[in-house]
């Protein structure tokens, strides 16, 4: 076929589509007319039809039962006496006078009368514009209703959003609150003036306007406002810092007016204000000034709580984990008098949280939670929480019925190192992973003042971890932050250990970079040593400070806190330390070369070594330190 014929083809083909579309929107405006004259038609096609001359003579006859007479249509609708009552009319057309036929039905007493189609064919006209005409109602109504919705959000776009409940229903009580006992009872005092006010007013005491929940994330604040909300039973108010704050300029402080005017009309009441530090930075700091709205906001929040007009009955709690950022106005007494510090709790306090969760999970016996408690220092409630639902997970997918002690320590190494990837194979880099280990567990177990080993393990973990070396902290030094000088110089050693046992072992051209973390964290520890603590010949001085202001506040102030000799000797003490550890390490790493080689064969073989067991073996082929022997007893 040539491309002439193909072309014509298709042509054909497209007039073919176009005259059917053509058709059916032609038969689609056709439709109403159809509609309306369908019952006519189909009566005259379907009935048998008689002249008027034979219904004049059935008539004579006696054969007509009932004749509806319709002057509209100019058509009779004849019933016979012969027809059955489901049978159809006759459809019989009649003349302009009609007088013979209506004498002769009545002379033989045939009933008849008169209809009309009129108001049929109406009732269809107007049916059929209907379906035209109501979705074009709808569409208006729907366009009218979102330009109504549109300025009803323009008008209410300085209200308030915080969320209001009359009698506040959190489902949280102090009970449900464990391992925060001494911010509990701060804030007792708080429900206890809302319920009894007159037990403070009786001798003179007022209650404090404000209350700043101050903590790390994870400890508790938020869940302790909604104590407060289930123990008061007051009006309660709850929003969050960031949304007080727009684009629009004045929408952020239009809004805290809002809100304290609504809490005023329902005093005494809670307004509890979430991570404050979005609307209450200082004012003025950081790079390129501060935010014309954000300030605003913070001005107005600043008079409702202690302005010239007082709120008498209004307690305000705010929680924020960064009070180093909020401006010193906001933290003045009559605004927040009282800042609550919610810590990161203790053992008691973490077997107290353990015991809370583990209330709804089904935990075999043999477990103890005090053994749960002492493996997870600096561990928060919500960090708790959280592992204790790992377990749970872990269970499920190893389908046993109930929580082990074995879920619970694979859940704390998940959280705390990562997840466990597929073994290595027994390769050079299995070897050398399994002796740079090694080396870190034989100085946790050899050096007088390091923590004691847990276990040491060659099983990699992801985000790249090919083993670790894991201890057990002491519990009083890293809750209370007081670390002295002979741990920080062992953890150094220990931290250096497999640096040390890869080039004992394998040479210094042999050595990897894996140790590049135990460098930085050799660097950190050695360089507060110098510069915070004042464990070195440099004198007791605070060289450096802890600072964890944000953005912007170092870049504006860069000024140096030492002269530039200063900080040619700190380097050379830094490195110092390191060196002096490192050849420590080296030194026993030589000294228990078949001790080493011993482990790292056991390591390989079993890919995990627990600690009792790695004390075991050490005590078979060196004599431990006499204090180590009485911590291990």
């Amino acid at each position: 076929m040539t491309n002439l014929a193909k072309k014509a083809l298709k042509q054909k083909h497209c007039h073919k589509r176009v005259s059917w579309l053509g058709a059916l929107a032609a038969s689609m405006i056709m439709l109403p007319g159809i509609m309306v004259s369908s019952p006519v038609l189909a009566q005259k096609t379907e009935a048998n039809t008689l002249s008027y001359g034979e219904l004049l003579q059935k008539t004579e006859q006696g054969q007509v039962r009932k004749v509806e007479i319709d002057d509209t249509e100019q058509i009779a609708k004849v019933y016979l006496v012969s027809q059955k009552p489901e049978e159809k009319p006759i459809a019989v057309k009649l003349l302009d006078q009609n007088s013979e036929l209506i004498n002769k039905l009545k002379q033989q007493n045939v009933e008849f009368g008169q209809v009309s189609s009129a108001d049929s064919k109406v009732a269809m006209g107007i049916l059929l514009n209907l379906l035209w005409i109501l979705p074009l109602v709808a569409f208006m109504l729907l366009l009218l209703r979102r330009s109504a919705n549109a300025s009803n959000q323009a008008m209410n776009f300085g209200k308030s959003r915080a969320r209001f409940q009359m009698e506040a229903k959190t489902g949280v009580k102090f009970d449900d609150v464990a391992g925060i006992e001494e911010a509990k009872e701060e804030l007792q005092e708080v429900v206890t003036f809302l319920k009894q006010p007159e037990k403070f007013t009786a001798v003179g005491a007022k209650i404090p306007k404000g209350v700043l929940l101050v903590g790390s994330p994870g400890t508790g604040k938020t869940l302790l406002a909604k104590a407060i909300s289930g123990e008061a039973g007051v009006p309660f108010f709850s929003i969050s810092g960031s949304e007080f704050v727009e684009m629009f300029v004045g929408v952020g402080a239009s809004r805290v007016r809002d809100l304290f005017k609504k809490a005023k009309d329902n005093a005494p009441c809670l307004i509890f204000i979430d991570e404050i530090d979005a609307v209450g930075r200082q004012r003025g700091v950081g790079i390129g000034g501060g935010n014309d709205e954000r300030e605003q906001t913070l001005n107005q929040l600043l008079t409702e709580m202690d302005g010239f007009e007082g709120n008498t009955g209004i307690i305000i709690i705010a929680a924020t984990n960064r009070p180093d950022v909020l401006d010193s106005a906001l933290l003045r007494p009559g605004r927040f008098d009282r800042q609550v510090i919610v810590d990161v709790p203790d053992r008691k306090g973490r077997l107290s949280i353990l015991q809370v969760h583990a209330q709804n999970k089904t935990i075999d016996p043999s477990v103890s939670l005090e053994v749960v408690a002492r493996r997870t220092p600096g561990f928060t409630g919500a960090d708790l929480a959280n592992l204790l639902n790992e377990a749970a997970i872990l269970t499920a997918r190893r389908r046993k019925e109930a929580i082990t002690q074995l879920e619970i320590e694979d859940a704390i190494d998940r959280l705390t190192i990562g997840m466990t990837l597929n073994p290595l194979m027994d390769t050079k880099k299995k070897r050398l992973i399994a002796y740079h280990e090694v080396g870190h567990a034989l100085l946790a177990t050899l050096l007088p003042h390091s923590d004691p080993l847990n276990k040491v393990t060659i099983i990699p973990r992801s985000g790249g971890i090919g083993g670790f070396s894991q201890q057990i902290y002491n519990e009083d030094m890293v809750d209370s932050g007081l670390y002295t000088r002979a741990w920080i110089k062992d953890q150094i050693t220990m931290t250096l250990g497999g640096k040390a046992a890869e080039v004992e072992v394998f040479g210094e051209s042999e050595a990897t970079g894996g140790a590049s973390s135990d460098l930085k964290a050799v660097t950190n520890l050695a360089r507060k040593m110098v510069t915070m603590y004042g464990m070195s010949d440099l004198g007791l001085v605070a060289l450096e400070e802890n600072n964890d202001a944000y953005l912007g506040r170092d870049w504006m102030n860069n000024k140096s806190e030492y002269s530039e000799e200063m900080a040619i000797k700190i380097d050379y003490k830094v490195r110092e330390i390191a060196l002096s550890s490192y050849l420590e390490a080296r030194q026993i790493i030589k000294e228990n070369r078949y001790t080493v080689d011993r482990l790292v064969e056991l390591l390989i073989e079993q890919e995990t070594v627990e600690g009792e067991q790695f004390r075991k073996i050490v005590s078979e082929y060196t004599q431990l330190p006499e204090q180590q022997l009485a911590v291990f007893s």
